[in-house]
């Protein structure tokens, strides 16, 4: 699933931040390491082996509690292997990312006679959220975690992102929240709140619109509208071919009005050349 990928990136990323949220504390050093272990080696994309000076976390995400072989099972075999391979502790972290549908009860040991392994689960709807909003590097996870509210929770991710000054960066972010989002909530909702909503009271879009309404007290209402439309548009897709431009230009203005609107959804030409045809 997306979701393995993309947390096991993040981990990667920035092990130093989440050893920080996971540990808390800050090692001097965080290594990356292979997720291939010895004998049968095993391999998940969901999981993060991180080595500190002292220490091997093994990071594993999951939406389900529900694997084959059963997670206890898989917990203590990377454990054993782990420590034979490094001779260190090993510490081991499950992060589920969304609780269970059925209630059911949520194990952290494996038992077997006088067998007893335990590992940590980390119950992402029970984080406080204002560690992952101050973080540019855990708000991907921030609206799966703890809220009254959760509508206005993601309203706060998302205006979060638009605050982010790097252009790069803020792409990249709103790409990573908005994937993760989609465990909870509605793709439309998120569209919603990241395009229509949230991003007009961003100062990116303030500042375009500025540009826009200075440009239109010097050339006038339409001039001026065609001028942020373009803007906008630019902003949204890139640059835009002449042949695109100059029918753009031929709009009138409650036209120009209309896909001042419009083009909040925009992602790519083809969706301008999609709505002129209409």
């Amino acid at each position: 699933m997306f979701f393995d990928n993309l947390c096991k990136l993040l981990s990667e990323k920035y092990p130093d931040r989440f050893i920080n949220w996971l540990l808390g504390e800050t090692p001097a050093s965080v290594t990356v390491l292979k997720t291939e272990l010895s004998i049968k080696p095993i391999r998940a994309d969901s999981i993060t082996l991180l080595q500190t000076d002292q220490r091997i976390v093994h990071l594993e995400f999951q939406t389900r509690l529900e694997s084959d072989p059963p997670l206890p099972l898989r917990m203590l075999d990377y454990w054993v292997r782990l420590h034979r391979l490094y001779r260190l502790p090993v510490t081991q972290i499950v992060v589920l990312l969304l609780p269970p549908s059925d209630l059911s009860e949520i194990e952290t040991t494996f038992t077997l006679e006088s067998t007893h392994h335990v590992y940590q689960v980390l119950r992402l709807w029970e984080q406080d959220p204002e560690i992952f909003l101050k973080d540019a590097a855990l708000l991907p996870f921030a609206s799966l975690t703890a809220a009254s509210d959760p509508i206005q929770l993601l309203q706060r991710v998302a205006q979060t992102v638009s605050e982010i000054e790097s252009v790069q960066q803020r792409q990249e972010v709103s790409g990573y929240v908005q994937l993760l989002a989609g465990l909870k909530f509605d793709r439309q909702l998120i569209r919603q709140v990241f395009v229509e909503g949230i991003m007009r009271e961003s100062v990116i879009y303030q500042e375009i619109l500025q540009e826009g309404r200075q440009e239109g007290r010097q050339e006038g209402r339409q001039e001026g509208e065609l001028a942020l439309v373009l803007l906008l548009l630019e902003r949204r897709v890139g640059a835009l071919p002449d042949e695109l431009k100059t029918r753009v230009s031929t709009l009138d203005l409650p036209q120009l009005e209309a896909l001042a609107v419009a083009l909040l959804n925009f992602s790519q030409v083809s969706d301008l050349m999609t709505w002129l045809e209409q």
